[in-house]
């Protein structure tokens, strides 16, 4: 018998005596070449999703421990899931150091609080936490509840305590946290999307219904040409980015338009360099020149889109004006921006486009001034790299060809955010790419799972479902919401979904409020708070720089870090008189306090705000479901305990909230019915679980449901979860926390922890997690056939009309049985039935997009309307509008961005990644470098009227003066993600810089476009 010696060592275990083995024949052959053994034997595998970008890739996770007594499970590797359809078994650098952030030195482990004016941190126990921050709500809401507004409407809100929600949590938690802030009348609170994505959902519901990336990752191989504007997928979002590089191989062009050559343009077919802040200029261009050279789908325009339909009288634009301003009030009346209507209510059309009112008429007229040499004055991109861009582009206005956009936050984060990317959607309209696989308008979120807490309406005027929060003068009554929220069809003949509002809402109310929501009482309306403006983070900022907030509740979020103007925000904070964080990891918000010299000069002792640092788990310590850029919901599952004291997110907030409740119900206090109402069916009441809330979130049947077709049939029975929102009713028989969610958790099980990988064609994988709304991947797929039902291009067949049916490798975006001639168009959201070129009364700064400078400009004029320089419809505070900086002092162009090897601030805290990118550092061109004297690793101060950085001068060729409107404009790229709570070295908060200033539409601040000076310096 032959064994190896250490198969030997094994067999002996070190007690029988060599001779005895040998001889029962067990003698040790010669161990020539000894392997390893496998670091993964005995460990337990678990299936989670990456926590960062939202490309959603999939991981496989080890732990040790078997959950034998006192044996606590450890992860001890991750790896790339390779089954996942768009990861593959890829990560990129941030995703290869996750061990290291699960392991992190800064982790946060046991509930600590910083009492006023103290200099340290003191570990309390988590009873001491709660019932301390208990009572400061308590103690607030009960002294500032607004119960009732001047005009006695019931508006219960809560304005001195406001809430910010995590990126990266999951959906349970979101609607967790969505039950308890709006039942304590909380309208001040934002999740991310506020800072980053919230112009796409504007722009894109205001175009085609939904506000959300219409196609997905893996379709971007099916592209002909692929634009990247307003992004860097390559850095930002690396592996999704590996379907671009599919499509080359297939054949398609791909280009890179941006401030900087980045990593994208690096491996693109053409880069063109653009001025920080002049997007509408290039892509208003490109629609006069699709228009001046017939490059139009007619076929797809006539039918699909809203060019025929006339505009009402009264409608004009004028010098840099939509009709309807009001100067003293910096705002528009949008009453003359919408269609003529017939005595039936239905919008008026000319199908021969010759009524010098109808939409089409009206937009070429608006951008027959965005002339390509206009474009290149302003932008400062190349004449030439212009025009090909748009032959490129009006190359795919033809039935077998196909164009996507691939863009982030360089379209996100400026005062015109919102239009940047209605440009782009009203040009990819022109060109028949919405609906088609390889085409659409994809807005690569940023976070894990940023798009899943925006459909769970976790900013300050949504509710979730895309439903809006009442408004207390539009939506004073039950009926007031109703009437206003539910559109009638425009057209005949459209389904115009967002008619079943009252059943979406009603099945909300009902998870709200359970069995104490009644028709009588409105289905507890009244207990929702309503607002009277938007607090958005920038006005709740103002607010507290005001005096006018006395408490903060961060969960999961930086916001020194991450809002503009970081020493306002500091010396906003300090006027607080409490602070609540919740998160895994240490933050430079919860330590705003400490004084770091000059990245952080405070007078520790003089603030008297109380800070609770509460920890919580991470993504590897917990279940749930995150949401995808592509609307994915998948399942991850937990693989290990949280250190130390850590607890869920979950865990934290019910104990909160009942804690809270039980002081209302021992002492009363301002309106507590709607804490004391509010529906909480857990069977822990102080830990809700995952399941407990997807469920909720899907919905069930609170009675049977007939089928209205054979009363001798149930859609569904008392108790049990709905199939889908078709199901839901408005008589309080059904309920449901997210109606988009409603198929997510059926009778069947958990649709968003389905692993068939499939390809149903075109990369269409259904069988694979669960996608929002009811499983279809690419929206609006009914635009991919033609008037008569059959696919424009054969070769991209998603769906197609069979004869009886809509049917194909994709979910039907469309009433299945509704056959071609019955006339029903694509875009089912809108009350029309058609894609918006021309937008109506859905935007507050114009039917049309319109170039307006950054409110830091570095022309200091726009020679397109030299009267109307910025957005007319910008709402800038007054303190804010005292420290806007201009060009004389600070000539060049500032622009943020973010690095492949970091995310956003988390990843100061992995030593991974800290040692691939351990040092700040800003980009400056050559010509700029050589005019200041400065070589590459010199130290330089950036400085903007808000304050300054400190970092290393990389020198590049990746920025390339920019000669615009005769004069040279020179722009420094700065990236985002230093700190002083790290472990790499310390830097300064890039976010010192840019103004406090938003875009008009969702105040999502601009970070791109900002005025800012460069000195060399000899030290830091």
């Amino acid at each position: 018998m032959q064994v190896t010696r250490r198969q030997f060592i094994k067999v002996t275990a070190g007690g029988l005596a060599a001779s005895s083995m040998g001889v029962l024949g067990f003698l040790p052959s010669e161990a020539l070449a000894e392997v390893r053994q496998y670091k993964l034997t005995r460990a337990k595998e678990i299936r989670n999703t990456c926590p960062y970008c939202s490309v959603g890739c999939g991981l496989l996770m080890y732990s040790l421990g078997d959950g034998a007594k006192n044996a606590k499970a450890e992860i001890i590797h991750i790896e790339g899931d390779p089954d996942h359809p768009v990861s593959r078994g890829s990560l990129c650098p941030k995703g290869a150091g996750l061990l290291d952030f699960i392991h992190s030195p800064n982790r946060l482990k046991h509930p600590e609080v910083r009492e006023a004016g103290s200099n340290t941190w003191k570990r309390i126990s988590w009873h001491e936490a709660v019932e301390r921050i208990a009572r400061h709500i308590k103690d607030d809401r009960d002294a500032n509840f607004v119960a009732k507004n001047a005009e006695g409407v019931t508006v219960n809100r809560w304005l001195s305590t406001a809430m910010l929600t995590a990126s990266a949590s999951s959906n349970e938690t979101g609607i967790l946290t969505q039950k308890v802030m709006r039942s304590l009348g909380i309208v001040g609170t934002d999740a991310q999307a506020r800072v980053c994505h919230g112009p796409t959902v504007s722009a894109l519901a205001s175009t085609f219904g939904r506000g959300a990336m219409t196609n997905t990752w893996v379709d971007i191989k099916n592209a002909d040409f692929i634009l990247v504007m307003g992004g860097n997928p390559a850095e930002a979002h690396p592996v999704g980015f590996k379907w671009a590089i599919e499509a080359k191989k297939r054949g398609a062009r791909l280009v890179v338009v941006d401030p900087r050559f980045n990593r994208s343009a690096a491996v693109a077919d053409e880069y063109m360099p653009i001025r920080a802040g002049s997007d509408i200029v290039f892509l208003g261009g490109v629609i006069n020149w699709l228009v001046a050279n017939d490059k139009i789908q007619w076929d797809y325009v006539k039918a699909f889109t809203n060019a025929s339909f006339i505009v009402a009288e009264g409608f004009g634009f004028e010098d840099g004006l939509f009709s309807g301003f009001d100067a003293a009030k910096g705002q528009y009346d949008r009453a003359s921006w919408n269609y003529e209507f017939d005595e039936n209510g239905k919008a008026k059309t000319d199908p021969t486009l010759q009524n010098p009112r109808c939409v089409w008429n009206l937009m070429k007229a608006h951008y027959a001034r965005y002339t390509p040499d206009v474009v290149t004055d302003l932008t400062g991109t190349p004449k030439d790299g212009f025009l090909r861009v748009c032959e490129q582009l009006g190359a795919t206005a033809v039935r077998n060809r196909v164009a996507t956009i691939l863009y982030a936050l360089g379209w996100t984060q400026h005062t015109v955010g919102a239009q940047n990317i209605r440009t782009m959607a009203m040009i990819q309209l022109l060109l028949g790419n919405i609906g088609m696989p390889g085409g659409g308008v994809n807005a690569l979120r940023g976070h894990s799972n940023i798009q899943g807490l925006s459909d769970l309406g976790l900013l300050s005027t949504s509710l979730p479902g895309y439903l809006n929060l009442p408004a207390e003068k539009a939506n004073p009554t039950f009926a007031d919401y109703i009437a206003r929220n539910t559109p009638k069809a425009q057209a005949d003949g459209q389904l115009n979904f967002w008619g079943n509002t009252p059943k979406f809402f009603v099945s909300l109310l009902k998870w709200f409020w359970g069995d104490k929501a009644t028709k009588e009482n409105d289905w507890g309306y009244d207990w929702l708070p309503k607002w009277d403006k938007m607090y958005d983070v920038l006005q709740v900022m103002d607010l507290m720089h005001n005096g006018k907030v006395n408490g903060f509740i961060v969960q999961g979020f930086n916001p020194l870090t991450s809002f503009p103007d970081a020493r306002k925000t500091a010396a906003s904070f300090a006027k607080l008189k409490y602070m609540v964080v919740i998160d895994p990891l240490t933050t430079e918000t919860s330590s705003f306090w400490q004084n770091h010299g000059e990245m952080n000069d405070v007078d520790t002792a003089g603030i008297k705000t109380e800070v609770f640092r509460l920890p919580s788990t991470c993504f590897a310590e917990e279940d749930g479901a995150i949401v995808n850029s592509a609307r994915w919901l998948q399942w991850h599952y937990k693989g290990a305990d949280a250190p130390g004291e850590a607890k869920t997110d979950q865990e934290i907030l019910a104990e909160l909230f009942v804690a809270v409740r039980d002081l209302y119900r021992k002492e009363g206090g301002a309106v507590p019915e709607p804490i004391l109402n509010l529906s909480w069916p857990y069977k822990n009441p102080l830990e809700p679980t995952p399941e407990e809330l997807a469920k909720e979130m899907n919905g069930r049947a609170l009675a049977d449901i007939p089928d209205p077709k054979d009363p001798t049939r149930f859609l569904a029975r008392k108790g049990e979860q709905l199939p889908n929102f078709a199901i839901l009713q408005a008589d309080g028989s059904t309920m449901s926390a997210c109606w988009i969610f409603a198929g997510s958790w059926t009778q069947a099980g958990n649709q968003m922890a389905r692993r068939d990988n499939t390809d149903a064609g075109l990369g269409n994988t259904p069988g694979w997690a669960w996608a929002w709304p009811a499983n279809r991947r690419i929206i609006y797929n009914r635009a991919s056939c033609d008037p008569s039902g059959k696919p424009w291009d054969p070769k991209r067949n998603l769906i197609s009309w069979n004869g009886a049916a809509w049917a194909g490798a994709d979910v039907p975006d469309f009433k299945v049985d509704s056959a071609p001639s019955e006339g029903m168009n694509p875009f089912i959201m809108n009350p029309e039935g058609v894609g918006r070129l021309f937008c109506t009364d859905k935007l507050v700064d114009g039917p049309f997009p319109e170039h307006y400078e950054p409110m830091e400009s570095p022309l200091g004029t726009n020679p397109l309307h030299p009267k109307v320089v910025n957005s007319p419809a910008v709402r800038m505070f007054k303190a804010d509008r005292e420290r806007l900086g201009t060009h004389d002092q600070f000539p060049y162009v500032g622009t943020t961005y973010r690095l492949t090897e970091h995310f956003q601030f988390w990843t100061k805290g992995v030593r991974l990644n800290a040692i691939a990118q351990p040092e700040q550092f800003v980009e400056i061109g050559e010509a700029l470098a050589a005019e200041k004297g400065i070589k590459a690793g010199d130290w330089v101060q950036v400085s903007s009227k808000r304050g300054h950085i400190k970092a290393k001068a990389v020198v590049t060729k990746r920025i390339k003066a920019l000669t615009v409107t005769n004069r040279t404009v020179h722009q420094i790229g700065i990236p985002l993600h230093w700190g002083w709570e790290t472990v790499a070295k310390k830097g300064f908060l890039s976010n010192t810089l840019p103004p406090a200033v938003g875009d008009c539409n969702t105040q999502t601040p601009e970070y791109k476009a900002f005025l800012v000076n460069v000195e060399k310096i000899g030290v830091a």
